[in-house]
């Protein structure tokens, strides 16, 4: 996801402790958040969120890193990946995901990767067990 010394020749948009932004932000890199975003988050790369950042937008990424805490939706395509000081409060779809000890997640989360069609099972078909009493024979209490 984020590498360090990165060589490639790909721009970050990095969103500072001091930013404040409202309303969409569409971008076709990496974005870093140290600040505070209220409206939507599109990026068809990397997302990254820092631990003091506070985020009240549905997200689109293809990954994401999040230390801060998230009012709203996240779909991330690829990986998710929650840290210990992450507070989400939202739905999650992602293909994987991991979640530190100590994070917080208040949602719902689906996990389908981009060639499997997540399918709800059916409770309806499956067949009822019987259960009945069990009596021990008279060999069983012979024995």
């Amino acid at each position: 996801m984020f590498k360090e010394n990165q060589t490639t020749s790909e721009t970050d948009t990095i969103i500072g402790p001091s930013v404040k932004v409202e309303g969409d932000f569409v971008t076709e890199g990496n974005v870093i958040v140290e600040g505070t975003i209220c409206g939507t988050i599109k990026t068809s790369r990397s997302l990254k969120v820092g631990p003091t950042s506070k985020i009240f937008a549905n997200i689109w990424a293809e990954n994401a890193l999040i230390a801060g805490e998230i009012q709203g939706n996240l779909n991330i395509s690829d990986k998710l990946e929650l840290t210990s000081s992450a507070k989400i409060f939202g739905d999650i779809k992602t293909g994987n995901l991991s979640i530190a000890p100590g994070a917080i997640l208040n949602g719902k989360c689906q996990m389908a990767d981009s060639k499997t069609k997540a399918t709800k099972p059916e409770f309806s078909k499956q067949k009822k067990l019987e259960l009945k009493p069990q009596t021990p024979t008279n060999t069983e209490i012979l024995d």
